[in-house]
């Protein structure tokens, strides 16, 4: 019984890495998707994709200038 106690608590070490990591993965995901949407229409070119960022800003309540 003592033996198959230690068996579950012992974790391979490449298990505790992928645990790490999956649980970590969306929000690294979702922080470079805002920096990536953030930065991308806050620079674009194009004045439709500024304008509706910076209207959508104005709209959820955030002063932008």
């Amino acid at each position: 019984m003592q033996n198959e106690q230690t068996k579950t608590q012992i974790q391979h070490p490449a298990e505790a890495v992928a645990e790490r990591t999956t649980s970590k993965l969306p929000a690294v995901l979702a922080l470079v998707f805002g920096v990536f949407v953030v930065m991308g229409a806050g620079f674009a070119h194009s004045n439709t994709i500024h304008n509706a960022a910076h209207d959508a800003r104005h709209a959820f309540g955030f002063p932008c200038h």
